[in-house]
């Protein structure tokens, strides 16, 4: 089974909270998963592996910028380029539609690893605070995560 370390950014603490719950998910399916509140970079990307997979759940705040809890861990991603390559990832961004910025910051960071050659398991979900009820839509979309596994 995999080991999944799963980045948060929040500010308000709901991303956290749905970290948490995938985290439980994975673990009754039989992975190991690491909660990184307070990713950092060097730590996350010194032995990347074909075995690395990051789950990242990425809230916007502000102007689309990442939630405080992961603002040095993104200066760090886009100032160092550093080629990802083995490392497989997938994004859930987490934003209110109401705001022109709607899921900024995890659209930003899906495309930065993209960028810089890591390999997308499976297509970003995007969840929207004012609409969806984010642990059902996370739950329902983890299915199609394990199954890329």
């Amino acid at each position: 089974m995999a080991t999944i370390d799963i980045l948060v950014a929040t500010t308000s603490g709901n991303t956290e909270y749905l970290a948490d719950q995938l985290s439980e998910l994975l673990e009754q399916n039989g992975h190991t998963a690491r909660l990184h509140y307070e990713p950092d970079y060097t730590e996350l990307t010194q032995d990347l592996s074909a075995e690395s997979l990051w789950l990242a759940c990425i809230a916007s705040h502000g102007a689309g910028d990442y939630g405080d809890s992961m603002l040095d861990f993104a200066d760090d991603l886009h100032q160092q380029h550093a080629d990802l390559e083995p490392l497989r990832y997938a994004v859930i961004a987490v934003g209110d539609s109401c705001y022109d910025t709607f899921c900024k910051a995890g659209r930003e960071f899906d495309q930065e690893l993209e960028k810089r050659n890591a390999k997308r398991l499976v297509e970003r979900l995007e969840i929207d605070m004012a609409n969806d009820d984010p642990e059902e839509k996370a739950s329902t979309w983890l299915n199609s995560f394990l199954q890329a596994l």
